[in-house]
């Protein structure tokens, strides 16, 4: 899901270096969402939950309060957060073969790994 936090790739350098992978891919996925296209994501994500909704004729509850028009669009709660999860799982279907694909084309981004000898143990201390 699309995380609207200040300092987004700041979060994702420290988390990238926790978890040992790529820095420079995960800041530059932050470029993604950003102050520009935040409200642009937010409103496909709130047109994609609509969408969903009408043509398959969920019935989910409102929120209390949390319903309205915006831009053309009727606002609800539970229309945003289905779209936020549909969104969600397109994103990251898309993006396993993109990663793959990328790796494939250009291995030599990928970081060297050493090959360590194995250590066969017979017993001996």
């Amino acid at each position: 899901m699309i995380l609207v936090l200040p300092l987004q790739m700041l979060f994702a350098a420290v988390l990238a270096m926790r978890f040992k992978v790529n820095v420079p891919f995960a800041m530059a996925a932050c470029w993604l969402s950003n102050f520009v296209t935040n409200p642009l994501i937010l409103l496909a994500q709130l047109a994609i939950g609509y969408w969903m909704r009408e043509s398959l004729g969920m019935k989910v509850p409102g929120f209390e309060g949390m319903e309205g028009n915006l831009f053309g669009i009727d606002f609800n709660a539970a229309s945003f957060i289905l779209g936020m999860f549909v969104t969600a799982v397109l994103v990251a279907l898309a993006a396993f073969p993109i990663v793959h694909l990328f790796s494939a084309v250009m291995p030599h981004h990928l970081p060297v790994r050493k090959i360590l000898p194995l250590r066969h143990s017979n017993g001996e201390a």
